[in-house]
């Protein structure tokens, strides 16, 4: 596994507490070596939901939630009706999340993380489809930073990231207090849509990678201002209206649910790969 990634960012201003793990703060050693030279290898940036894995782990959560008896019955039921607003478009993220945070006000963050835990390694790591697997060996290969970025919680990123050897994770990263109580917030601004980009710019300064050259693998129109920051834009299994804008631009579409054949979108043909992270290295 690759250590040294992660660490606590301690506390923020204006008395709002500490996050948790805070996303991009790794690749330190890359970091102090970019400030001797003017560029670095480009990054491959992978969002996770429908495009790493073959599902929606939103909502794989919520029934996991409810099977276990921490979420009410209309809550799950108001959980899918949001995931269905999302797919029209129709859907406010931002109060969504924010609505979803209130729920585990007052929770211990280190319990959160060990319920995720336990829910990720039950049904999450099953669920790689074989194109993301080969699209990671790809990129290591190239000399590639690999980056997480996704608009799940910080806790799935670490655990995905580490599973799967990334290089770094980009999250939503959740405000705990003092106590080490979740107090309901995220920082801002939220790694969804545009708010991926911010994140990833960030990330990028502080290392020298130059967003023009690297990498964006994405199933969601929402992950539009991405796919127009990078040089590379990569389209998986996508949308339907995703579809259209990528024939319309031109972008690859890349299917990553069979294994073999082009996963990076660089005409690269791979050996098959397990569909699990069960036994990835």
């Amino acid at each position: 596994m690759m250590m040294g990634r992660f660490e606590d960012p301690g506390g923020q201003g204006g008395g709002v507490g500490r996050t948790v793990r805070a996303a991009g703060a790794g690749l330190r050693t890359m970091g102090a070596e970019a400030k001797a030279k003017k560029k670095v290898a480009p990054a491959a940036f992978f969002d996770l939901d429908r495009t790493i894995l073959d599902v929606n782990s939103g909502r794989l959560y919520v029934r996991n939630e409810r099977r276990l008896g921490r979420i009410s019955a209309w809550q799950l039921a108001e959980s899918f009706f949001w995931f269905a607003m999302y797919h029209l478009s129709l859907l406010d993220v931002e109060k969504a999340y924010n609505r979803a945070l209130r729920h585990y006000r007052g929770l211990p963050s280190e319990l959160l993380r060990e319920r995720t835990a336990d829910w990720f390694g039950r049904e999450v790591v099953e669920r790689v489809q074989p194109g993301a697997v080969s699209a990671f060996d790809w990129h290591r290969r190239q000399g590639h930073p690999l980056v997480l970025l996704t608009s799940s919680s910080c806790y799935l990123a670490e655990l995905f990231a580490d599973k799967a050897e990334l290089d770094d994770w980009l999250a939503n990263r959740f405000v705990v207090d003092g106590a080490g109580l979740l107090t309901g917030e995220y920082e801002s601004p939220l790694c969804f849509g545009p708010g991926k980009v911010v994140w990833a710019e960030r990330w990028a300064e502080k290392r020298c990678v130059e967003l023009r050259d690297s990498y964006f693998y994405t199933d969601s129109l929402s992950d539009l201002p991405m796919l127009e920051r990078v040089g590379h834009p990569r389209v998986v299994n996508p949308d339907p209206r995703l579809r259209r804008t990528a024939l319309k631009r031109g972008w690859p579409i890349l299917d990553w649910s069979l294994a073999g054949g082009d996963a990076s979108g660089e005409e690269t043909v791979f050996e098959e790969k397990t569909t699990t992270l069960e036994n990835y290295p």
